[in-house]
């Protein structure tokens, strides 16, 4: 699992003071314990804990930086006083104040992963020492910050006027009207295009998918009747009658003989 970034840096008085889900120091990386001192305004001393928002990136700020300063330095821009578990008593002095600075998640490019404590005179690989406080010095180390992958939201496409007049599909008021219209046109022309002599029983527009363009609708909207009836419909006969061709060119060439022999 991905190592999360820390959201939250702090004191706490012992470890069973420490709120739920923060994690307190207790041992350096030396194994020694990690108790900073009576210099908290708690008789038995101090310690760091922290606290991390979940893998790979919380929703909640993270911690980019951490900074150990004397307490006659003014506090930094955009860093805030790390908290103390339980609340500290009004009036007492620190020598050493820990701020820390915390950026949304969505912001932050680099966090702090992890602190480490170590004797003064020890180094922590792949960690950056921060500062000294007590008899220790405070190790933190940074990383990327993982974000959240987001599944892509497509974009409602955009229908330009011309193009919802080029569409066949028509509104919805048209909808309701469009099958009573289609079905008086298509009783009409389905008893026409019907004729004995067609031997396979079907129609030219049987299987075929018609809708009249809303376009023409206005068109026809009045006296369509009188326009139908105009129409010359013709039989699978007529049109055979009509257009037949008895290759006779065809088959004179082939014999090479005059078209009288035929």
């Amino acid at each position: 699992m991905a190592e999360a970034p820390l959201t939250g840096v702090g004191w706490t008085a012992a470890p069973e003071a420490a709120p739920a889900g923060w994690t307190v120091i207790t041992v350096t990386v030396e194994g020694a314990a990690a108790n900073l001192g009576k210099g908290f305004g708690h008789r038995s001393g101090g310690y760091l804990c922290v606290s991390t928002g979940g893998a790979p990136a919380p929703p909640e700020p993270v911690v980019t930086d951490v900074q150990v300063l004397s307490d006659r330095s003014p506090q930094p821009v955009g860093y805030t006083r790390a908290p103390e578990f339980p609340e500290p008593r009004t009036g007492v002095s620190r020598k050493k104040r820990l701020y820390v600075k915390l950026v949304p998640v969505e912001a932050a490019e680099t966090a702090v992963f992890n602190l480490q404590l170590s004797a003064k005179s020890k180094a922590i690989p792949h960690y950056m020492k921060i500062g000294e406080m007590g008899n220790f010095a405070i190790w933190c180390k940074k990383g990327p910050v993982l974000k959240r992958s987001l599944q892509p939201v497509p974009k409602p496409r955009t229908i330009s006027t011309g193009l919802k007049q080029l569409s066949l599909q028509s509104s919805d008021s048209e909808q309701k009207a469009a099958p009573a219209r289609c079905s008086i046109k298509r009783a009409s022309q389905h008893g026409a295009l019907h004729d004995d002599a067609n031997i396979y029983g079907l129609s030219a527009m049987d299987g075929i998918p018609f809708a009249l363009h809303p376009k023409f609708e206005s068109k026809l909207r009045f006296g369509s009747n009188a326009i139908l009836t105009d129409l010359n419909v013709k039989s699978l006969a007529d049109i055979e009658r009509e257009y037949n061709y008895a290759f006779v060119v065809e088959r004179t060439a082939a014999a090479r003989l005059p078209p009288g022999v035929c």
